[in-house]
């Protein structure tokens, strides 16, 4: 498959995904792609590792997250100004073709999803961060995080924003980011005893 078979299947499903927007819908997505609502769910989830975890644990735990957002996005954002390949929202073959837009444009390039590549890289790391807890189970965390880091991935498809593409290869770095970072975590964790 050569890369315009590839870039025209990828338009096809990002614009089959975006046509199925209605009025409500435009608002859940609008609200899952805004990031001053995840600030709240990110502390609460710190917050809950440190009591869990305990002080040491919980902070080598919390910076392992902080860390693995900052990777994803830097990263992101360096294979953006590298890849150069334009969002949806600034090709007028997508716009004319139907694309419904949510919000303003934003920057130029899409591959890949930071927004994708951020929440998958935090599910991945505090799930298995949250893991290092042995008194309990955290499969509904598990459940709630990843679910929520769908949605917040599909929410820039349904933005205008990006590509399927770029939403599914930003979620698979992100997932890989956040495993090798809290992997890290664990290991020190258990060396430290």
């Amino acid at each position: 498959m050569n890369f315009d078979t590839l870039q025209a299947l990828d338009e096809r499903i990002t614009l089959a995904i975006n046509s199925l927007h209605f009025e409500a819908g435009d608002h859940f997505w609008q609200f899952f792609s805004s990031v001053e609502v995840w600030f709240p769910m990110y502390a609460a989830v710190l917050f809950m590792t440190v009591r869990r975890l305990g002080w040491k644990k919980g902070l080598v735990a919390v910076i392992a997250m902080v860390l693995t957002v900052i990777a994803c996005d830097q990263f992101a954002g360096l294979v953006k100004d590298t890849v150069c390949r334009l969002r949806p929202c600034y090709n007028t073959d997508m716009v004319t073709a139907g694309l419904h837009m949510l919000e303003g444009k934003g920057g130029y390039y899409g591959f890949f999803s930071g927004h994708a590549a951020n929440a998958f890289g935090f599910a991945a790391a505090s799930s298995i961060c949250f893991d290092a807890d042995k008194n309990h189970r955290y499969g509904v965390y598990q459940w709630f995080i990843f679910i929520w880091a769908a949605l917040v991935s599909l929410s820039r498809i349904f933005a205008g924003k990006h590509y399927f593409g770029d939403v599914v290869v930003g979620a698979i770095v992100g997932f890989i980011i956040g495993c090798a970072i809290a992997m890290s975590f664990r290991r020190v964790v258990t060396r430290k005893g």
